[in-house]
C-alpha cells in the first residue's frame, strides 16, 4: 500500500501485482467496493461513491491515519473515471516535478485525456508551492488528489483548501482489519498460524493501520510454524510487544473505553488498574500515552492545563527510559489526570466554533484588526481606529473583533472547578469592562 514516489511516474494498472510483490501491494483493492473500512465516502451514498456514479471528480484532500487507504482510493478513482493517474510525493517532489506534470497534463488534455494527480503527503509542499496548484486546478488541467495525515486546516493554503473538497478517511476498526486478515489468507491459501488469542492481539496492534497489519502478517506467513503462535509467542517472534487479552475479544476496546470514563469519573485507583491491566497485557504504552492525552484535553482542558502538559512530559520520559522504568511516567500521567478538576468546556467550545466556522464561511474579519502593511490597505481602510489593548486602562480596550455580518458569539464558558474558575471570572471581569466602555 505504501507508495514513495521519487519525482512522479504514470502508475500501473489497479489490478496488475507482480508475484513478487509485499502481500499490501497484492491485496490492494482493484475497485472502490473493495476498499474496507471507508464506506462512509467510498459507498453509493458516500461523497466520492457519488462522483464516480456521475462519472465526473473534483479535486479533493483525503485526510487521514497512515495505513487508511488514501492512495489505494486515489487510483481507484482514476480508473473509475478513465483520467490518466500521475503521482508524485512532496517528501521527493519540487517546483520542477510540478511544472513537468503539469505540462505533460496539458499535452494529454489535447489529445482527449485528462490527468489525476495524486500528491502524497501534500502538507509537506510549502505555501507557494501550493500556490502553484492552483491555475492547473482551476483550468481543469488536472484533477487534483492530494493525501495528507495532518489536519489540512493547518497545514494547506485557504485558497488551496477552496478548490478542494476534504474527504476525511477513518481509522480502520475491528472488522475492516479482520477483513484484511481473511484477504491474506486467502492470497496465501492457508490460514494465518495464530490461535484466535494472537490473531485479536495482532489485530489490536496494529491500531486501525491496516499496512502495517499485512506487513506483519506477510512475516508470519515467511515461516515455517509447525504450530500456531500463542500471544507471548507472536510477541517474540515479532520483537513487538502485543496486546494479550484472554477470553474476550472486544478486551482491548474495553478496558481503553473503561479507562478513560475512570479518569473522566475522577477514580484514579480504578484508571490506575485499567492502566496497568494494559500494559501488562502487552498493549503499545504510546498508544495509551495518545489516549491520555485526548483524555488531558477532552475532560480536563482548562480546569487544569498542567493536565495536558504531564501527558506530553509522560510521553517524553516514556521515550527517553523506554519499558519499564519510562512506564512509571505513564502511571504517574494517568494518576495525574485522575485527580484533576474537570471540565469538557473546552471541548464543546471547540466543537461549536467549528460549527459556526463551517456554517459562516469566509467572512472577512472587521477592518480594525486587518494587517495595513502597505499604503494602499490603510487608504481603504485597514487597521483604521484599531486600539492597541496595552494603552488601554487594565489592558483591555473591548473593542469588536468579530466579521461585520457575525455578531458576537459565546462558544467557551467556563467551569466554576479549578483554574476555570479563575478564568470566569477574568472573563466577567472583562465584560464589566467592555459594558463600560460601549
Amino acid at each position: 500500500m505504501a507508495d514513495l514516489f521519487a519525482g512522479f511516474e504514470p502508475a500501473a494498472p489497479a489490478d496488475t501485482h507482480p508475484e513478487n510483490a509485499p502481500l499490501a501491494d497484492r491485496l490492494r483493492p482493484r475497485s472502490l467496493d473493495e476498499v474496507v473500512g471507508q464506506d462512509h465516502i467510498t459507498g453509493p451514498e458516500g461523497a466520492i461513491g457519488r462522483m464516480v456514479a456521475a462519472g465526473r471528480l473534483s479535486s479533493m484532500i483525503l485526510w487521514g491515519p497512515p495505513g487508511t487507504g488514501k492512495t489505494t482510493i486515489a487510483r481507484l478513482l482514476a480508473d473509475a473515471v478513465d483520467l490518466r493517474f500521475v503521482a508524485i510525493s512532496a517528501v521527493f517532489s519540487g517546483v520542477a516535478d510540478l511544472k513537468k506534470a503539469f505540462a505533460e497534463a496539458r499535452e494529454h488534455a489535447r489529445v482527449g485525456k485528462r490527468t489525476l494527480l495524486f500528491v502524497d503527503e501534500i502538507h509537506r509542499f510549502n505555501r507557494a508551492q501550493q500556490d502553484g496548484f492552483l491555475p492547473s486546478v482551476e483550468d481543469g488541467t488536472v484533477t487534483l488528489v492530494g493525501a495528507t495525515t495532518e489536519n489540512p486546516s493547518f497545514e494547506l493554503n485557504a485558497a488551496l483548501l477552496s478548490r478542494a473538497q476534504v474527504m476525511i478517511l477513518e481509522r480502520l476498526n475491528r472488522t475492516a482489519l479482520e477483513q484484511l486478515i481473511d484477504r491474506a489468507e486467502a492470497e496465501m491459501d492457508r490460514p494465518i498460524p495464530l490461535d484466535q488469542a494472537a490473531r485479536d492481539a495482532l489485530i489490536a496492534s496494529a491500531d486501525g493501520d491496516g499496512r502495517f497489519l499485512l506487513n506483519q502478517a506477510e512475516t508470519i506467513f515467511s515461516v515455517d510454524l509447525k504450530e500456531p503462535l500463542e500471544p507471548a509467542g507472536l510477541s517474540a517472534f515479532l520483537q513487538r510487544r502485543v496486546a494479550v487479552y484472554d477470553k474476550d475479544r472486544e478486551g482491548h476496546y474495553n478496558l481503553i473505553s473503561a479507562l478513560h470514563k475512570s479518569i473522566r469519573g475522577s477514580d484514579p485507583q480504578a484508571a490506575l488498574y485499567y492502566l496497568a491491566r494494559m500494559l501488562t497485557a502487552g498493549e503499545e504504552p504510546l498508544y495509551l500515552l495518545r489516549r491520555l492525552t485526548r483524555a488531558a484535553v477532552e475532560d480536563i482542558g482548562l480546569a487544569d492545563p498542567n493536565a495536558l502538559v504531564q501527558c506530553i512530559a509522560a510521553k517524553n520520559t516514556y521515550d527517553f527510559l523506554g519499558s519499564p522504568e519510562g512506564e512509571l511516567a505513564i502511571a504517574q500521567a494517568c494518576l495525574y489526570l485522575a485527580t484533576a478538576p474537570k471540565s469538557n468546556a473546552a471541548y464543546k467550545a471547540q466543537k461549536a466554533a467549528w460549527r459556526t466556522a463551517k456554517e459562516t464561511g469566509s467572512l472577512m474579519p472587521p477592518a480594525n484588526i486587518l494587517n495595513a502593511p502597505t499604503k494602499l490597505m490603510r487608504d481603504i481602510g485597514y487597521g483604521k481606529d484599531y486600539a492597541y489593548d496595552h494603552d488601554a486602562a487594565d489592558g483591555y480596550s473591548g473593542a469588536n473583533y468579530w466579521p461585520d455580518d457575525l455578531p458576537p458569539q459565546t462558544f467557551y464558558t467556563p467551569t466554576d472547578r479549578g483554574m476555570e474558575k479563575r478564568i470566569g471570572e477574568r472573563l466577567a471581569w472583562w465584560a464589566q469592562l467592555r459594558d463600560q466602555h460601549s
